[in-house]
């Protein structure tokens, strides 16, 4: 059992790296509430059509997740051993992997996207095309918001951006949406607008950021990548970004077995996610703390320390 269980110092390094994590999904999940909260006032079809369209959006955003993931492990292990050009490479290897994986959803979504929505329609016909319209409507302003997307993620957003982004999505939503000082009340399409400005705005922020840090502006230099660590972080990685894009479709496909029940239930299913959520957000935490923590023990050459590290913090997580 003492195997399982750390002293002081081991706690207070896994809190000061989780922590700050368990903030920002905190707040992503927060700012997705209020989405639902606000979209919600409009009426059951605008809901479940934006629902419909964030679940597919969803299959994307977990595919950015795990290409920055199997990257990461190489960036984590190559900070370890405080060697920088690994660093730079596997930084500009998430760069190259989000912008094209960005650019391939573009196309599927703009081509697809109307024929995915209405794989989840099997309600009345004039409110499937109404709520088809709706999820149509929001998913071509959120492509815009795509590429931003995956490039944020590669800076692994700070918690003082991450909130910045939350208020601006919040008060355009407000704004948009329901048409106040002024503004046109524009509905979901409004709710797109707010969604991709903030992701805009985070996006600029973590740019800026970069440039003021030296580790980073480095790093982003427009420099050959190097093939042996692009061959190894493709090798290494693919297993996990094809883990992340199935499990993300198969999650997909479970809510459109649900949607033959109704839209009613696509609407229900979308809230009760985004509460659930709440409850994921230190499991999720602490999968990257792992990976974060033990990739630079492993970098460093301490593979005892690593495999010890690892055990404890998934005894850890277990038990949170």
């Amino acid at each position: 059992m003492k195997s399982l269980i750390g002293d002081k110092k081991f706690y207070r390094m896994v809190l000061i790296v989780c922590i700050p994590i368990v903030i920002q999904n905190g707040f992503t999940n927060l700012a997705s509430l209020l989405d639902n909260i606000m979209i919600g006032q409009l009426g059951t079809l605008s809901m479940s059509g934006v629902s419909i369209s964030n679940q597919l959006f969803q299959v994307f955003n977990v595919s950015v997740f795990g290409a920055m993931s199997g990257a990461g492990i190489f960036l984590a292990q190559f900070y370890g051993r405080g060697n920088r050009d690994g660093v730079h490479n596997c930084f500009r290897i998430k760069m190259l992997l989000g912008i094209l994986i960005s650019i391939l959803a573009i196309c599927i979504f703009k081509v697809l996207g109307p024929s995915l929505i209405s794989l989840y329609l099997n309600d009345d016909p004039t409110d499937s095309l109404t709520t088809l319209n709706f999820g149509k409507q929001y998913m071509d302003v959120m492509l815009i918001g795509l590429i931003p997307f995956a490039i944020t993620q590669v800076y692994s957003s700070s918690l003082r951006e991450t909130v910045i982004a939350v208020i601006v999505n919040f008060c355009i939503n407000y704004i948009l949406i329901f048409g106040h000082f002024g503004f046109p009340k524009l509905g979901v399409i409004g709710a797109a607008i707010g969604t991709v400005i903030s992701r805009v705005v985070e996006m600029g922020i973590n740019v800026a950021a970069g440039y003021n840090n030296k580790y980073l502006r480095d790093a982003m230099r427009l420099d050959k990548i190097s093939g042996d660590i692009f061959k190894n972080v493709v090798k290494r990685g693919i297993p996990l970004l094809c883990n992340e894009i199935l499990w993300s479709i198969s999650i997909a496909l479970i809510s459109q077995c649900y949607s033959t029940r109704g839209l009613e239930a696509v609407a229900a299913i979308n809230i009760t996610t985004t509460v659930t959520n709440f409850f994921m957000i230190i499991c999720y935490a602490m999968g990257n703390s792992i990976s974060i923590i033990v990739g630079q023990r492993l970098g460093a050459g301490e593979i005892e320390y690593a495999k010890d590290y690892d055990l404890k913090m998934v005894f850890m997580n277990f038990m949170m």
